[in-house]
């Protein structure tokens, strides 16, 4: 009796609070506030001290200050989306406007954008081809404006550092992939630290992009158009921070990635170019030399600082192979010129050493190979390049296996063009790149071997393999056409390509080079082209090759889920009759 006497005055001896005075969690929550300042102790006993705040209309609260910024950037995207307001209120560039068209050369004649560079000093393309009717109007409107006051304004507009970090930890297992070389852990720290320290917001815009397609989370998907925005404004931008111009090829790289798997094709080609001339000019093809090329300095124009570090030098040797690859792989198959050139001598000759695995470059292992032409080297096998140069990780093999891709596609080319009279001289040069895959191929691990390896060297091996092969068809494919010699070795290769494909489940699908959807594509449509001669005389043969198309048919099919574009823009190989397609 005594116990329930003196807990009685303990229970109604706290002061009633005013009505609106509680703090707005126990509010919400509808539980017992002391109103104590800065944090009440029911958010203390929680462990939400951030989280408590008052509404005592003394000023503005956090959560109101967000939802005042929510509405006025909505309304700002709302005004971006209405015609009437962006040619009334609001003068953009329009960085993806017509060349030679009224408007576009009303409303970028003033632009900085058109200042630094000339046709005749650059060849980067100063527009880029205009949007297709799918896009968003917002995520193609230039931010002269919202960046114009402050540099600083560009990185502030990234995502919050909690959503970063979820979205780059949703990224990193598929950073080998697209082949974008970097530090992880700095990565990460990155977002949290000071601004100097920060990536350029066109390279973290792009990943965050990636992360939205990988995650194949609806909410998150709808964040694209948001993400791809960011990234193209950054990019506009990007020369008020020329030092983080590999943050802004390896950007472009990844962005002409996501172009062409979703098959926007003129896109994706104009930020592969874009990189590409990029590294050129600042010099990523030549950093195996000991002394800095005059070309590239021009009062510093094209002079990147030296490298705080050995990480920092090895991210830039990735970047630039980032771009090899890219050019070489999509080049080749798009049927385009590949725009880096790699002449056998002077300031175009790539003298780079062959990419390594990042944590070699925090050991200060480069395997430099600064006398040597690194590509024109390996294609010619004229030395014996010793063990220490390097050449042996997983992305050298991806880049090795580029180059002989786009070696095959300009031998096949020639011959096509040659005629008859050259016909025994292109033989010559068939069978030297014939000679030279194949001694690739035999430098790698088997085929049926591959399943035993780890996840990400498998991946990594399919693709290798899966452009070697791509190679020998496109070797062949033409003269396979007229000649039974070249038509055997080009179902042999076809043959090779299926080998590859059954190495793959569905769980690789997801983390393989988009580019082996165009790769497998070429042997089916051999097939489809053998299957019409061979159905006059062979049913057999005919019915064998038919399961074949199915076999890629099918995974095609799969590989499309992850990637729409997965061999050409609306491509069947079975209801194509493009004898030409590889």
């Amino acid at each position: 009796m005594t116990e329930d006497y003196s807990a009685s005055p303990a229970r109604h001896s706290a002061p009633t609070l005013q009505r609106g005075k509680a703090c707005l969690r126990c509010r919400k929550r509808k539980m017992r506030c002391d109103g104590a300042k800065p944090s009440c102790q029911q958010c203390v006993r929680a462990k939400k001290q951030d989280l408590c705040e008052y509404d005592d209309g003394k000023g503005k609260t956090r959560t109101q200050l967000l939802r005042e910024t929510v509405a006025r950037l909505e309304a700002r995207i709302r005004e971006l989306e209405s015609p009437e307001h962006t040619s009334s209120s609001v003068p953009l560039f329009d960085p993806h406007a017509i060349p030679g068209s009224e408007d576009s050369s009303s409303s970028g004649a003033d632009s900085p954008l058109s200042v630094p560079f000339s046709a005749s000093q650059s060849p980067i393309p100063i527009t880029s081809p205009p949007p297709l009717a799918c896009c968003s109007p917002v995520s193609w409107v230039s931010s002269d404006r919202c960046y114009s006051d402050s540099p600083n304004r560009m990185y502030a507009a990234q995502a919050p550092p909690e959503l970063a970090h979820s979205l780059l930890e949703t990224f990193i297992p598929h950073r080998d992939q697209l082949l974008l070389g970097l530090h992880v852990e700095r990565l990460r720290n990155s977002i949290r630290g000071p601004m100097e320290d920060q990536r350029h917001p066109m390279l973290m815009n792009a990943i965050f992009l990636w992360a939205c397609y990988f995650s194949r989370s609806p909410s998150l998907s709808q964040q694209e158009p948001l993400y791809l925005s960011r990234a193209t404004e950054a990019f506009h931008d990007w020369l008020r921070a020329p030092s983080q111009v590999v943050d802004v090829i390896q950007g472009c790289c990844l962005l002409s990635q996501f172009f062409l798997v979703n098959g926007r094709i003129m896109e994706g080609g104009h930020y592969a170019s874009t990189a590409a001339a990029l590294a050129l000019q600042w010099g990523l093809h030549r950093q195996g030399t000991e002394q800095p090329d005059v070309y590239m300095s021009l009062e510093g124009t094209f002079s990147l600082p030296p490298a705080r570090d050995a990480v920092e030098r090895g991210e830039r040797i990735l970047a630039f192979w980032q771009v090899f690859c890219l050019d070489r792989c999509w080049s080749a198959a798009l049927h385009r010129p590949s725009l880096i050139s790699d002449g056998p001598c002077g300031l175009s000759s790539v003298v780079v050493p062959w990419p390594q695995d990042i944590m070699e470059y925090e050991v200060d292992n480069f395997g430099d190979l600064a006398h040597l032409n690194t590509v024109q080297t390996f294609l010619a096998h004229q030395i014996q390049v010793p063990i220490l140069a390097g050449g042996f990780s997983n992305f050298a093999l991806r880049a090795k296996a580029s180059a002989l891709f786009d070696l095959a596609a300009k031998v096949s080319s020639a011959w096509s063009a040659a005629g008859v009279a050259l016909a025994q001289l292109s033989d010559q040069d068939t069978l030297a790149v014939e000679d030279s895959i194949n001694r690739f191929v035999v430098s790698l691990i088997p085929v049926h071997q591959i399943g035993a390896l780890h996840a990400s060297d498998k991946h990594n091996m399919i693709v290798v393999h899966t452009i070697a092969q791509a190679a020998l068809i496109r070797l062949f494919y033409l003269r396979a056409e007229v000649d039974q010699l070249w038509s055997e070795k080009c179902m042999h290769a076809a043959r090779g390509m299926l080998l590859i494909i059954g190495q793959v489940s569905d769980m690789d699908i997801e983390f393989l080079d988009p580019i082996v959807g165009c790769c497998w594509a070429s042997a089916a449509h051999f097939f489809v082209r053998e299957i019409a001669q061979m159905k006059s005389w062979s049913s057999i043969a005919s019915n064998e090759a038919g399961s074949h198309v199915g076999t890629i048919t099918a995974m095609l099919s799969r590989l499309s889920m992850a990637f729409p574009l997965a061999g050409m823009p609306g491509d069947d190989p079975s209801r194509r009759g493009n004898t030409h397609f590889p």
